[in-house]
């Protein structure tokens, strides 16, 4: 099987000399198509910056990182937008835009035609029941809405790899299981792989694989592993 993305011994460091940092000290890891992943670890265990390598926003200082599955020719693809979507922990939504605006919006910056944009911007919000938000700004929503907004704009970009950092980081308890619900059922809908950075242990039980950080250290057990000691305990 073909990972979705791998990393090998991925390290990142910022600054020098006595004000270097190192954020990710070693990462491991494979990802495969439709596996939903919960990464654990407390603030500033480097999550986001695993999470900001992995979608390509930011480079390793050393290490190997590779997207397999959406490598042609062997060649780094084009990951955004289009095969990583990514719904941070802040909707950033743009406030001028309506709801659907905002979902269109990666399209139409990919040079996608504006009536495809907008179609496929309707049909993901269809597709996680919130068409009658469509001609709302964001100031009109609620921070449950607005953080289900951008996972709708995950969703019409068809991206097969969903990198959910600290989502339901804001929210109340109801209002981040109803997210969640919804990025967990986004993800199912389009096959798409997960994985969902996070601090709540609530949010971490409804994923199948459950990964670990601590100071800058990724424990990233595959779900053979995982498999094959849950198989041993019994």
């Amino acid at each position: 099987m073909i990972p979705v993305v791998e990393t090998i011994d991925l390290r990142r460091t910022y600054g020098t000399g006595q004000g270097l940092v190192s954020a990710l000290r070693s990462a491991t890891s494979e990802l495969f198509a439709g596996e939903q992943v919960a990464l654990m670890g407390p603030s500033g265990s480097g999550k986001s910056t695993l999470l900001h390598l992995l979608a390509g926003i930011d480079h390793p200082t050393s290490g190997t990182i590779r997207w397999p599955l959406f490598e042609i020719n062997g060649a780094t693809p084009t990951l955004r937008p289009g095969p990583v979507g990514i719904v941070f922990q802040y909707p950033s939504l743009l406030p001028p835009l309506t709801v659907v605006e905002n979902v269109a919006l990666p399209l139409l910056l990919a040079s996608r035609a504006e009536t495809e944009s907008m179609m496929l911007a309707h049909k993901a919000l269809a597709v996680l029941d919130m068409e009658s938000l469509a001609n709302k700004l964001p100031e009109e929503l609620s921070g449950g809405q607005a953080q289900r907004v951008a996972i709708a704009r995950v969703l019409a970009t068809g991206s097969k790899l969903i990198l959910a950092d600290e989502p339901t980081g804001q929210l109340d308890r109801t209002t981040a299981t109803q997210v969640i619900d919804v990025l967990l059922a986004a993800a199912t809908v389009s096959g798409a792989t997960l994985l969902i950075s996070t601090h709540d242990e609530a949010v971490a039980r409804r994923c199948a694989i459950r990964w670990t950080m601590a100071e800058g250290v990724l424990d990233a057990p595959s779900i053979k592993t995982s498999t094959a000691a849950m198989s041993s305990s019994c």
